[in-house]
């Protein structure tokens, strides 16, 4: 909705309207997340935030663009505080132009000569334009804004400026009579007693604007009871924010790591929920090619692997080296070239080892499951994800296959040779058959996947421990897992949900009646699994 709009239809509701200072889209979202009704764009706080005083320093243009950004960023109205109108009504003219076409709901303009001072700058040269020059400006407002509702707040400095109460009636009586849509009054007092005080006096049926900076201790119920409709909380965002800035930035410098400022900062998660990232991933799922750039990939790291003996005695599996290239490192590797760079690993045993730049890392627990261990990394399953195990390496034209592959949940399965392995993955398809011959992908057939699982007693390939999901078989995935934790109880091999491994999943997605399609490979992939292999790790890798 338009905010100007939005504005007045809150205005005709009861109650005070609550309005909260920012200084940028950032802050402006934070005062829409709190609950206010609008955002004040501050000058006090867009000047301090490009560290000068609040003295018309920063140009029209450059509080303009602070504003703006607030619009971008939050649903809810733009209060603009425009200072005197950068100077005379000529100045205003252009002001309300621009300001209006920005969608700025509303322009608050004081009485202080140009150039301004901050009301609250002690001992600063202050003087107040004649009432008729205001009074001026406000009529320039009206005569050039392009909709009635684009409001202007007229506000008097001359509680601030000490020329006492009568004057400051003289001169809000005059904006009202002007034809200002509201009337802000300032204080400096530390009591409300001054702006209660005008209200009573008040005999214009404009309404009243306030800012309790300074008598803070005073409720908006109170000050809309005395008469104020709206209450500006101008500059506590930025004040706050000093704060904790200062205090983690200090402990940075203190005990010279991150770590040590955790609890005072929130999660990077929340910043890209704050600024949209979210959104973007979806439009950049909706709207640009497909391909590895918007796929994401969860390898799975977490168990502990007593069958290699000392080999693990200090790293997981996926960290073991392979010719000067962890597992991880291969994996890694395979998955950038075929344009995958959004990599999560779940990590678990000894995983203080896996240090390999420019991953997600999640924790999970050695003893978890791999469905529990995959659950870890669950809010990377928000889109097309590429799912792994951490302990097999694979051509990157397996990576390519699913990337062309179009079903919701695509394995890839081994045909060549199901003899001579135990503990196998072992899975039925309804078309597949056993073969044998060179190392190379089949074609693009498609096969659809009848059983999967350790225990099969006729099976006709093995799954490598490599899938593709669709944004819609991500989300899929979640919600059996969330069904069958309700449930409770048995999950296909396994005795609980809680350590299911993969195959009990997928299972019971085919049992729930979803398609799992697979893709067909003859050899083309290895497994780490004994000191076996990764003897033929070492010997048979290129």
């Amino acid at each position: 909705m338009d905010g100007k709009i939005a504005l007045k239809e809150r205005l005709a509701k009861p109650g005070p309207l609550l309005v909260g200072g920012a200084h940028n889209g950032m802050t402006g979202k934070l005062v829409e997340e709190a609950g206010f009704d609008a955002i004040w764009a501050s000058g006090f706080e867009i000047s301090a935030a490009h560290c000068v005083p609040d003295a018309n320093i920063l140009t029209m243009a450059e509080q303009l663009s602070a504003a703006s950004w607030m619009v971008k960023a939050a649903d809810i109205p733009v209060i603009a505080d425009c200072d005197n109108g950068y100077g005379n009504a000529i100045n205003v003219i252009h002001m309300v132009k621009s300001y209006e076409s920005e969608g700025i709901a509303a322009v608050c303009i004081e009485d202080n000569v140009f150039p301004k001072r901050c009301s609250f700058y002690a001992g600063v040269k202050r003087e107040l334009a004649p009432v008729e020059e205001h009074a001026g400006k406000v009529k320039a407002v009206l005569d050039n804004r392009k909709s009635d509702d684009f409001l202007v707040i007229a506000r008097t400095e001359a509680l601030i400026a000490g020329w006492g109460m009568e004057e400051a009636l003289t001169r809000g009586r005059a904006y009202a009579d002007a034809g200002a849509d509201f009337v802000l009054v300032h204080s400096k007092s530390d009591k409300p007693d001054e702006v209660l005080g005008f209200a009573q006096q008040w005999d214009r049926d404009t309404p009243l604007v306030c800012v309790p900076t300074i008598y803070k201790t005073t409720t908006a119920q109170t000050l809309y009871d005395g008469g104020y409709q709206i209450i500006i909380y101008a500059n506590h965002g930025l004040r706050s924010g000093i704060k904790a800035q200062r205090e983690a930035l200090a402990t940075i410098v203190k005990e010279q790591h991150c770590s040590s400022v955790d609890h005072l900062v929130v999660p990077k998660t929340d910043v890209y929920e704050l600024i949209g990232v979210p959104q973007m991933k979806a439009d950049e799922k909706a709207f640009m090619p497909s391909g590895g750039a918007n796929v994401g990939a969860i390898i799975l790291a977490a168990g502990a692997s007593p069958e290699l003996g000392e080999l693990t005695a200090d790293r997981p599996k996926a960290m073991l080296d392979v010719k000067g290239k962890p597992v991880l490192g291969h994996q890694v590797e395979a998955l950038n070239e075929a344009g995958i760079k959004d990599i999560s690993v779940v990590v678990g045993y000894k995983k203080e080892a896996v240090d390999l730049p420019n991953l997600k890392t999640y924790a999970a627990d050695e003893s978890q499951g791999e469905v529990a261990s995959l659950m870890e990394a669950s809010s990377e399953l928000d889109g097309r994800t590429l799912v792994l195990y951490g302990d097999i390496l694979f051509d990157q034209e397996m990576v390519e296959r699913l990337l062309q592959s179009e079903g919701d949940v695509v394995l890839v399965v081994d045909r060549s040779n199901l003899k001579g392995r135990e503990n196998r993955d072992l899975v039925q398809t309804l078309n597949g058959e056993v073969g044998s011959g060179q190392r190379f992908l089949k074609g693009t057939r498609m096969d659809t996947l009848g059983r999967i699982g350790q225990n099969l007693d006729e099976a006709n390939g093995e799954w490598i421990g490599m899938m593709m999901l669709s944004t819609k078989g991500a989300t899929t995935l979640r919600q059996v897992v969330e069904e069958l934790g309700a449930a409770s109880g048995s999950v296909h091999e396994a005795d609980s949900l809680a350590t299911a491994a993969l195959t009990d999943l997928l299972q019971a997605l085919v049992d729930k009646g979803l398609t799992v399609n697979t893709i067909d490979t003859y050899k083309g992939w290895m497994e780490i699994d004994t000191f076996e292999d990764y003897q033929r790790a070492w010997a048979q890798l290129r």
